[in-house]
């Protein structure tokens, strides 16, 4: 069975530093969407 980890909350609280050491304990890939990241590589 596959798991699915969605991790959530407002700007500023550390949720990128948390899901890279939760990736690399799983070892497992981070897909990240944030809308700021996404809309600068579209510009």
């Amino acid at each position: 069975m596959n798991t699915l980890l969605v991790l959530l909350g407002p700007t500023g609280v550390g949720k990128t530093e948390v899901s890279l050491q939760i990736a690399e304990r799983l070892n497992s890939p981070v897909i990240s969407s944030d809308s700021r990241q996404i809309y600068k590589q579209m510009v």
